[in-house]
């Protein structure tokens, strides 16, 4: 009986050895994408709704540079956030309730990027340590409110022990503290906006105008 578990476990544990993403099905319309060719994109603050409170700013500040990869304009960061905050809006909640109009009026961007990271952080079970971020996307344009594309994308980064039982559990443990301390998190919230928000990915944005490959997708 214990010999039955131990080989349960192990498979468990092979199976989550190298990082996976979860599949992400490719049946989107791009009609409306097409026809309204946004060239300029502002970047709002993410909704998060994992635990880790440090999940939006991570994901925030890695958002913009797949996207002008991709051959759009996009607002700086920096100047998004200190418009809102001389406006009185600190919170994203607040921020994702503006109108698209009004947004377009501060920031004279063609559309918006509304993210919300469902999940953020590394988590421990015995003989493993993993990290997960989990992210939802919707681009809207703020001309008149259409969405233009939506995705999401996960990516699971698990620790890679050996060394029998013991061994695993060991690196486990110790993948887990250095998770906590290091925040590995990070790095893996940029592997997947870079999955999710780069032209060219299935299911992804198109090519934008700033682009060589805008003009034969």
């Amino acid at each position: 009986m214990i010999s039955r578990i131990f080989r349960v476990g192990l498979l468990a544990v092979v199976a989550l050895l190298a990082g996976c993403v979860a599949p992400q099905k490719n049946n989107l319309d791009y009609t409306a994408f097409r026809e309204s060719k946004p060239a300029s994109i502002l970047v709002l603050p993410p909704l998060n709704t994992s635990v880790d409170v440090a999940a939006s700013a991570a994901v925030l500040s890695q958002a913009t540079r797949p996207l002008a990869e991709s051959g759009y304009y996009v607002i700086p960061v920096g100047v998004m956030d200190e418009t809102f905050k001389q406006n009185g809006l600190t919170s994203p909640d607040d921020i994702h309730e503006l109108p698209a109009v009004k947004l377009r009026e501060i920031f004279g961007a063609d559309a918006a990027l509304y993210m919300t990271v469902k999940q953020y952080g590394s988590s421990y079970a015995v003989l493993s340590s993993s990290i997960t971020v989990s992210v939802d996307a919707e681009l809207l344009d703020l001309r008149n409110g259409a969405k233009l594309w939506s995705g999401s994308k996960q990516v699971v980064q698990a620790s890679n022990s050996s060394g029998g039982l013991l061994g695993m559990l060991v690196q486990a443990m110790v993948d887990q503290i250095v998770n906590t301390l290091s925040d590995r998190s990070y790095g893996v919230a940029g592997m997947t906006n870079n999955m999710l928000l780069s032209a060219g990915q299935p299911g992804g944005i198109l090519y934008g105008p700033r682009s060589p490959r805008y003009e034969a997708q």
